[in-house]
């Protein structure tokens, strides 16, 4: 389960940067950076692949959308320039807390 855990980890950041470079794409007219971004997404979801063989789909994927969406919010804000407010910060808290909550019940 560690090594699952650690490829989870992996596809979660692959998936993170692609998303974060989705801006340099201009809307998927500049092809280098649309490769890249396609070739992220595409690397993120084969490891999600491998890690649901050993690790139960909703906890894996509620994990890698989870920790996905909020890492990009706090990139978004802090690296593109985007604003913070109370509203965005509720909901990156109420992200983390689902992800909590059903790792602790697949923990039983």
């Amino acid at each position: 389960m560690l090594a699952a855990s650690a490829v989870l980890g992996l596809a979660i950041v692959i998936e993170v940067v692609a998303t974060a470079l989705l801006p340099r794409t201009g809307g998927f007219t500049v092809p280098g950076w649309t490769l890249l971004v396609i070739g992220g997404y595409s690397v993120s979801i084969w490891l999600l692949a491998y890690v649901v063989k050993t690790m139960p789909v909703s906890i894996a994927y509620a994990v890698w959308s989870g920790a996905g969406t909020a890492l990009v919010a706090v990139i978004s804000v802090t690296m593109l320039g985007e604003d913070v407010d109370a509203v965005k910060v509720a909901g990156i808290a109420a992200i983390v807390a689902g992800v909590v909550l059903l790792n602790l019940q697949g923990a039983h």
